[in-house]
């Protein structure tokens, strides 16, 4: 192979090469000042499909931009700020280029190096190529679970293991020189689950729910990658839409830092906000919450604060075993332990966070409160409350809510009522309007546990059966249904949530007129081939979309419900025909090779079009794919980020910046949402990230 360099002669024009015997390289597009713009030639001619990248050290953040080449192997990167870049090249059945120096307005002949066997190709493969690889147990091994081994495959997706992380990059599939010395990769992975400070954590979800059966099967495949084995299909390049992608890249926070979540718009209204700064949700691990400003390529943060100075810190949460990265260091230290951020109309930041110690739980949530909620549903306790935020004064005020929190959205309604997932036992509200014009979080709150109609009267009645008892006709019946994410119906002001497990279900609940006293709950059930629901939204026609563990997107419409929607027998089996799937890209695993391996975190609607895929399309975080899954057409959309390996979002969000504007004026912002930020490309030191994905109309668009 040639290696191309910059010529310092050519002061910004074309780098020349031949490759003797080969296809002639195409023409180079025309390109902007601040853009660099080429063609990528490799040993067979153009390649085509490949990823370019572009980045520098030069500037506040880390900033990366990265395109995809065209059928000719040609390639404009948009839009760059004055800075020196590294230009590489990096595609399916490559090995990366060398790195070519180049400022903005110039033209590259860049080379694409094939690669010299399939192992070494498969280096830059999604995670999902090499998680695939695992073996799944016998039967006999998971009896114990009710769903057997449908249920095990739903727990070491949303549960063990890829809940929290990517499983499958480089640093996963093999060991850290602290653990390479154990006799097998068994006892290898029995160590690797017990580092740090979630370790207890760990140990629990694989040892005991699970009966210590993951680390026997990721240790034989480690040991098996060990020895040289490898996926055994390979990606397709991108194609079609997906090489119209432009991802910009930048970080923010610090190494140690876990950042769960984003927000930079109010996504009833996305152009909130417009060209504004992002604020970050660091769950566990700091409460230094980041600000990223995109505009000025800067990152900043503002310090979080509680009401009582003896509310827990996780960083008296000690490691379980020494960390292979930062040894007995407990890296963690949070009281305000924000989950889930979301932006209000007038560009406050409002995020689900413990304002205070759970035993200062207010007397007006316990039982013997008048408070309308309280004298039907008393807590004695709540984990997480909220807060919100002013960017124009820097004032964090604290919501002391009655009920636990986790997810957040807000209502189209005159109230612009905040409804939260987390509660437990219940669905907790706060109406925003009463605590704007008052302060007052007790009058301002409400919440309900989620009541069948069994007796089918269409009305909430006092009198109700309690979880586990058998249904009485004549009367309602409460559900355990703990909301994991939660989402308004634009179709009807209806609440639904997702509720976590096998095989896991959706639930709506209609508020009525007067809740929690009249707010009625429907349940349904997902039924194969899907199961193990975890993160959902819901669209504007009231359908909601699903990430589940059997790897698939769920989509449940109501409106295709042919029998009672309440009434003794609709206890969630009511409608399996409102019920459809869509089959997640990517291989399946060994023992199941027609069921894909994804592992999605969360769901979102693209209710406004912010992307510029087309208005109400569902996407969900690829975590193992390395980017977002776009449901365009019932055809999947990838929306990959080769660079750095190991991409993993737990949440997303569209903005639109200019309307005008065409693709430059819109596009999603997608944090990193791994734990350990360290274990994707580039290692300790790297900080979480933040990227800003963009379609243009062609690979080409400037």
């Amino acid at each position: 192979m040639i290696n191309t360099r910059r010529s310092l002669a050519t002061g910004g024009c074309a780098l020349l090469f031949a490759l003797a015997g080969h296809q002639a390289a195409a023409q180079a597009p025309a390109i902007d000042r601040d853009d660099i713009g080429g063609v990528v030639q490799g040993p067979g001619g153009p390649e085509a499909g490949v990823w370019v990248i572009a980045e520098t050290k030069d500037l506040g953040t880390r900033f990366a931009k990265i395109v995809v080449t065209d059928d000719q192997g040609r390639f404009v990167i948009p839009d760059l700020p004055a800075a020196h870049y590294e230009v590489w090249v990096r595609g399916y059945g490559l090995v990366d280029s060398a790195k070519t120096k180049a400022d903005p307005g110039q033209t590259l002949q860049l080379v694409g190096n094939a690669a010299p066997s399939p192992a070494a190709a498969a280096v830059v493969y999604p995670a999902i190529y090499w998680y695939s690889m695992i073996k799944l147990p016998e039967a006999s091994e998971v009896a114990s679970l009710p769903g057997g081994l449908n249920q095990y495959v739903a727990s070491i997706k949303n549960l063990s293991c890829i809940g929290c992380h990517q499983i499958g990059q480089r640093s996963t599939r093999t060991l850290p020189p602290a653990f390479e010395n154990l006799p097998t990769g068994h006892e290898a992975w029995v160590r690797r689950i017990q580092s740090g400070q979630a370790g207890s954590q760990m140990l629990a979800s694989a040892m005991n729910q699970l009966g210590g059966v993951p680390p026997k099967y990721y240790g034989d495949w480690i040991d098996r990658v060990k020895k040289g084995e490898y996926p055994r299909s390979a990606p397709a390049r991108p194609h079609g839409v997906e090489r119209n992608v432009v991802a910009t890249v930048y970080d923010w926070a610090t190494d140690k830092a876990y950042m769960h979540d984003l927000s930079g718009t109010d996504r009833r209204r996305p152009t909130v906000n417009a060209y504004g700064k992002l604020y970050g949700a660091p769950e566990l691990s700091t409460d230094d919450f980041p600000i990223l400003d995109p505009k000025a390529i800067t990152a900043s943060s503002f310090h979080a604060t509680v009401r009582d100075a003896n509310t827990p810190t996780t960083h008296s949460t000690p490691p379980t075993q020494p960390s292979a990265y930062w040894g007995s260091e407990a890296i963690w230290d949070s009281k305000a332990n924000a989950h889930n951020p979301m932006l209000d109309e007038n560009g406050r930041v409002w995020y689900t966070a413990v304002v205070r110690a759970p035993e200062t739980q207010p007397a007006f949530c316990k039982a013997g409160s008048s408070h309308p909620s309280a004298k039907l549903f008393p807590l004695s306790q709540s984990g997480r409350q909220v807060a919100v935020y002013e960017p124009k004064t820097g004032k964090y005020t604290y919501v002391d809510t009655c009920y636990s929190t986790h997810h957040l959205q807000f209502a189209e309604d005159a109230n612009s009522t905040l409804w939260t997932s987390g509660g437990g036992p219940v669905v907790g509200w706060l109406n925003r309007k009463v605590f704007d014009e008052t302060g007052d979080a007790e009058k301002a709150q409400g919440w309900t546990a989620a009541i069948l109609d069994t007796n089918g009267n269409g009305k909430r009645d006092e009198g109700y059966t309690e979880p586990g008892q058998p249904i009485d006709p004549t009367k309602d019946a409460r559900i355990n249904a703990a909301f994991y994410s939660i989402m308004v119906s634009p179709l009807d002001g209806s609440i639904w949530g997702s509720t976590y497990g096998y095989p896991g279900s959706v639930v709506r609940i209609a508020p009525g007129s007067n809740p929690p006293a009249t707010a009625i709950a429907e349940i349904y059930n997902v039924p194969m081939p899907g199961y193990g629901s975890r993160g959902a939204d819901i669209d504007r026609n009231g359908v909601v979309w699903v990430s589940l563990g059997s790897g698939h997107l769920g989509a449940f419409d109501r409106r295709k419900c042919k029998g009672p929607l309440n009434g003794p027998k609709a206890t969630g089996d009511q409608c399996p025909e409102g019920w459809s799937f869509h089959k997640y890209p990517g291989p399946g695993f060994v023992n199941r090779p027609d069921e894909s391996a994804e592992a999605s975190y969360y769901s979102w609607v693209d209710q406004h079009n912010t992307a510029g895929l087309g208005a109400n399309v569902p996407m969900s975080t690829g975590n193992l794919n390395d980017g977002v899954l776009a449901l365009v057409n019932n055809e999947f959309v990838t929306l990959r980020l080769p660079y750095p390996l190991g991409f993993y979002a737990k949440g997303f969000e569209g903005r639109i910046d200019d309307p005008n504007a065409g693709w430059k004026g819109r596009g999603l912002w997608v944090p990193s949402g791994d734990r350990t930020p360290w274990l994707k490309e580039g290692g300790k030191g790297t900080k979480p990230l933040v990227v800003h994905m963009q379609v243009r109309p062609d690979p080409l668009a400037k």
